[in-house]
């Protein structure tokens, strides 16, 4: 545990980390001669995200060595969102700097970035890979597209959503759900709660050791994803406004048609069934598909209210806590309950 008198950290680096065996003491390295100094206290929380080589030896090597490290070691492979937001709720500075641990982003930069958040006011300074390094095809053609779009449907202004490089204000993110894979959509999310955004360049390197671990698949997924946060970000509070307007609309629809044959049958006598049934039918679907839809949005909005208010519980689960966090009562943002959930009777070290 981190020394009660101790003043709590100032700026929190969260970097996940999964098979990165080949980068975890050069990245620590530049990471720590960068924020040594002039921006302390600090602390570096690195996520290993079950890594199956060398990656979490490295990092109980790095947090026995410095004290401002702390690991955490997730139970399963739970992909790069959800370890961020473990990296999140467990950060306890007043800055959030995140990264990957890839060395395909450069600490060099994060001066920068602090001054950008400094001077502007923003709640959020975003890096901007403007020119890119990677296969046009596989990767930067796609992400082009997924970025347009993810600026069209969001309304958020920004060129480069991909990149897990990012300075947030602590109130900012902690006030951003995380889960699947969203961790891309933050601005949005983040612009949806009144945050202020603000995009730099930033160098993209190319990756010095070890292999992607994302692909063409990841793109499909992206898209997906898109829908997934556009219906959030217009919908999340009022899902009947999204499921109402088709439901009424098939709804309507089959009962002027049932009607209509109601009214040939009773005045003019004729034999609906032979000669209009498919005609019946479709009013009947239509019917049946209105009153559907509209339960759905019904049963949306009961969700709506219960969900996320009612999850006391994390997405994770810890198996191991290495290095010094704050102990309870070291600051008023102190998130223990939450750790204690999460942590979950695992085993801890340091």
């Amino acid at each position: 545990m981190r020394d009660q008198t101790a003043a709590p950290p100032r700026f929190s680096v969260v970097v996940p980390f999964h098979n990165e065996q080949e980068s975890v003491v050069e990245l620590h390295r530049q990471l720590s001669e960068v924020m040594t100094g002039k921006y302390e206290p600090v602390e570096f929380i690195y996520v290993d995200d079950q890594s199956s080589d060398a990656t979490p030896q490295l990092l109980t090597k790095i947090a026995q060595e410095d004290p401002r490290v702390a690991v955490l070691r997730l139970k399963r492979n739970y992909g790069q969102t959800t370890a961020l937001a473990a990296g999140f709720d467990f950060a306890s500075g007043d800055i959030i700097i995140s990264m990957d641990g890839d060395l395909q982003h450069d600490p060099g930069e994060i001066p920068m970035m602090l001054q950008t958040l400094d001077t502007t006011g923003s709640d959020i300074v975003s890096g901007w890979r403007q020119k890119r390094v990677d296969n046009y095809i596989l990767r930067r053609l796609p992400s082009r597209v997924a970025n347009w779009m993810m600026a069209k449907l969001s309304g958020v202004n920004i060129h480069d959503f991909g990149t897990t490089f990012k300075v947030y204000r602590r109130e900012t993110i902690k006030d951003v759900p995380l889960y699947g894979e969203m961790h891309r959509f933050i601005p949005a999310l983040a612009a949806w709660n009144g945050a202020k955004i603000v995009e730099v360049p930033i160098r993209n390197i190319v990756r010095p050791e070890g292999k992607s671990h994302y692909g063409i698949s990841r793109t499909v997924r992206v898209f997906f994803d898109i829908i997934t946060i556009r219906f959030l970000m217009r919908y999340m509070t009022r899902p009947l406004h999204f499921f109402g307007p088709p439901g009424l609309l098939g709804l309507f629809s089959g009962s002027v048609i049932l009607l209509g044959l109601m009214i040939k049958k009773v005045f003019g006598q004729q034999p609906i069934f032979v000669e209009h049934g498919p005609l019946m039918v479709l009013g009947m679907m239509l019917c049946l598909f209105g009153v559907q839809i509209l339960a759905v949005g019904l049963v949306g909005e009961l969700l709506t209210r219960t969900h996320f208010e009612s999850r006391e519980n994390p997405m994770y689960r810890i198996e191991l806590v290495q290095g010094n966090f704050p102990a309870p009562g070291t600051a008023e943002r102190t998130v223990a309950n939450l750790r204690s959930k999460a942590v979950a009777s695992t085993p801890t070290a340091g």
